[in-house]
């Protein structure tokens, strides 16, 4: 009787899964002839390759704020290490004209290294604004005095006060000046 109950369990079984393998058989007929699945999965794919496209892109913009913020933090750093050997050579004049009898050594020392940091600054593109007997501009030069000068014409620098500097080709500070009036 177990041998019939198995036989029969088993011929159940195999029905079921025919009755199964029909169902999956009439779906797929039924998709192949729906127009829409076809459409349907075809907006299921590009919905999900847009949304690795959005991901990777996400990532991109992530990636690029962070080397661009890497970038500024230590944009400064080429100009820094061209800046040490000229503060080695004022610590090494100060030092020298602490125990120098003359103050010749001390002055020809920071005159040095003042040639030392002109140059630097010259290479990364820093140029003083010429202002004496110029005419005034007030793009480069702040008037901060006036005076009557019968040598010049009036709106004439007579005196620079405080140098000014231009970056490539912005003005980093303009030079303070006295203007003939």
């Amino acid at each position: 009787m177990e041998e019939r109950n198995g036989a029969e369990q088993e011929i159940l079984e195999q029905e079921s899964k025919e009755t199964e393998q029909e169902e999956l058989n009439q779906e797929e007929a039924a998709k192949e002839s729906d127009p829409l699945f076809a459409l349907r999965q075809e907006a299921e794919e590009n919905y999900n390759r847009y949304l690795r496209v959005q991901a990777d892109f996400d990532n991109f913009r992530k990636r690029t704020r962070k080397e661009k913020e890497e970038l500024l933090k230590y944009a400064s750093l080429p100009v820094i290490e061209s800046l040490l050997p000229a503060l080695d050579n004022l610590e090494r004049a100060l030092s020298a004209g602490q125990n120098a009898e003359h103050s010749d050594s001390l002055v020809k020392g920071v005159e040095m290294v003042l040639r030392q940091i002109q140059q630097v600054l010259e290479q990364e593109g820093l140029q003083a604004i010429e202002a004496e007997g110029k005419p005034f501009d007030p793009q480069y030069h702040q008037a901060v005095m006036q005076e009557e000068s019968a040598d010049h014409e009036a709106g004439i620098v007579i005196q620079e006060l405080q140098k000014g500097y231009i970056l490539k080709d912005r003005v980093v500070r303009p030079a303070m000046v006295k203007v003939s009036s």
